[in-house]
């Protein structure tokens, strides 16, 4: 009979010691036991279980009471032998002063190829939050007035130092960079031409449009006009690009150096006027004969210390 119990037992024990042993240990337990209002409690649950056991991470925001949880650390895993050792870590705080006992959590695991899930408790886990120990016989203080650093004038004289090394230290390497600048760009000279020279390159220049030839005949008159005006406003300090021909005329004639082209001025820019402002369609003949007048009027006008070549078709000396 004893034989047969022994037996039995064993058994027993052979059948449910794989299922026991899966999962070696499982514990809970904080930093400290005694705490203040509002410090960190770091709060771990370790847990070490054979490998190729699935285990569930525990869930411990329903056994909180009176406890906020800050941060879930990430779990820290480690293997040795066979077995696996998993440690997750929570941040917790208490606002209140209490003796706070987080309760026992269950951890859930499953066995390789079974189907039937199980679980193990870790332990409870108990601390103190206080507050600070307040001397109820000393009276109430006043709030600590600010402290005062005492003004130190070498540090004034410091800073003062520093910026003025920097403003000098910019401003020579800003002149350095002028002086540099200046080196490295080409020289450009500038060269001034005559009036008649601008006025014979800006008609030859209108020639090479052909605007009237294209039917733009009345942006042609106003061309040539503009630039014999020009030169003339040039060449005799005139305003002429301001008065009417008329009034242009008159003021050209006193004007030294302009006898030979009073006539020839006053017939060439009426015939403008009349396609400008009258709507007159001159034939091509008179077209061409405005450019050999405007010609003209320009080399006949050339100083007499001038040095240049006659232009153009209108060229009468």
């Amino acid at each position: 009979m004893v034989r047969r119990t022994v037996v039995l037992a064993f058994l027993i024990l052979s059948l449910t010691y794989p299922t026991l042993a899966q999962i070696t240990s499982a514990t809970a337990s904080t930093d400290k036991t005694d705490y203040l209002v509002g410090d960190y409690i770091n709060y771990s649950i370790r847990i070490g279980y054979q490998k190729g056991l699935t285990v569930y991470a525990p869930s411990i925001q329903d056994s909180l009471k009176g406890v906020t949880i800050i941060k879930q650390e990430k779990p820290v895993e480690t293997e040795k032998n066979g077995i696996v050792d998993v440690t997750y870590g929570y941040i917790l705080s208490c606002y209140d002063s209490a003796g706070v006992t987080i309760p026992s959590i269950p951890i859930f695991y499953r066995a390789a190829g079974d189907t039937a899930l199980s679980s193990v408790s870790i332990n409870p886990v108990s601390f103190t939050v206080r507050t600070v120990a307040v001397n109820m016989k000393e009276g109430i203080k006043d709030v600590k007035q600010p402290i005062k650093i005492p003004f130190d004038w070498r540090w004034v004289l410091v800073w003062l130092a520093a910026a003025l090394l920097a403003i000098a230290l910019i401003h020579y390497l800003y002149r350095r960079y002028r002086k540099m600048k200046a080196a490295s760009a080409p020289v450009q000279e500038t060269v001034r031409i005559s009036p008649h020279e601008a006025a014979l390159n800006a008609l030859h220049q209108l020639e090479e449009e052909k605007l009237w030839q294209r039917g733009m005949i009345k942006e042609y008159h106003s061309a040539i006009t503009e630039i014999i005006r020009r030169y003339f406003e040039e060449r005799f300090a005139m305003p002429a690009m301001e008065l009417p021909t008329s009034e242009a005329v008159e003021l050209l004639k006193r004007r030294p150096g302009s006898e030979p082209i009073g006539d020839l001025t006053y017939d060439f820019l009426s015939n403008a006027d009349m396609v400008k402002f009258a709507k007159f369609t001159p034939m091509s003949s008179v077209n061409e004969e405005m450019m050999k007048q405007a010609y003209e009027i320009v080399n006949r006008t050339v100083p007499s210390d001038g040095s240049s070549k006659n232009h153009g078709e209108g060229n009468v000396r």
